[in-house]
């Protein structure tokens, strides 16, 4: 990439970062520096750079899109993560949220984030931006390709879980990969019309949810999530 075009990008990265802090989206320095850090325009489609700062989701092939910048920021700040923490991630997408998350977990050496994608094409795709973009924290991400409603048993529990897709209710499989004191940032709802859902996993097992802000994400497909995606 020349060098007047990552300038630009880095101008227009400052200026968005700067906006969500003043609306507070962004709350914490963590966030801050890792939405600074991430360049977006390395996760969208090469023809929609120019539109990389721009605080709308885009599209990215095959019927999916990369959440807009307040939203990964958002759910972000919700879930909490910090250094080293073990986070799943469900719907890597081109793998933008899944390199926001490594750049705040990877500060310890055990954080990780393992991230499940249901479309081959995408998950490959998002391996090389992560690469691109993350360069030797790279190795901090993990992509799978599979049936994210089901989670990733193999690695559980893990300390955040995070769901950019929607679900007709909370999977139950992903409520039992989530470790005591851990928690979870998911929406649910309706195909066309959901809510930001927390939960909070209480050392002794009690589940508590909370019901956030309104909005819309892909559907879930899978076996926990819904069977089709029309």
């Amino acid at each position: 990439m020349k060098i007047g075009f990552r300038k630009k990008f880095e101008e227009h990265r400052k200026l968005l970062v700067e906006m969500l802090k003043r609306e507070g989206v962004i709350r914490s320095k963590e966030v801050e520096d890792a939405m600074l850090a991430v360049p977006r325009e390395v996760f969208v489609p090469p023809q929609l750079a120019d539109r990389a700062y721009e605080d709308y989701p885009l599209p990215i092939g095959f019927g999916q899109t990369i959440s807009a910048p307040h939203m990964v920021a958002l759910m972000t700040e919700e879930l909490a993560p910090r250094p080293g923490d073990k986070v799943l991630e469900i719907g890597t997408g081109s793998g933008y949220q899944a390199a926001v998350l490594a750049h705040i977990v990877s500060k310890e050496p055990e954080g990780h984030v393992y991230t499940v994608e249901r479309i081959p094409q995408l998950a490959h795709r998002a391996k090389r931006n992560l690469i691109h973009a993350l360069g030797d924290l790279s190795s901090s991400v993990t992509v799978y390709i599979g049936d994210g409603s089901e989670g990733l048993p193999h690695f559980s529990p893990y300390d955040k879980i995070i769901v950019t897709a929607a679900a007709p209710s909370v999977p139950k499989p992903l409520v039992d990969q989530l470790a005591p004191g851990g928690r979870m940032v998911i929406p649910v709802g309706t195909r066309w019309s959901q809510v930001l859902v927390t939960i909070e996993k209480h050392p002794d097992g009690r589940i508590e949810t909370k019901y956030g802000i309104a909005c819309i994400f892909v559907p879930l497909i899978g076996r926990h999530g819904w069977s089709d995606p029309t």
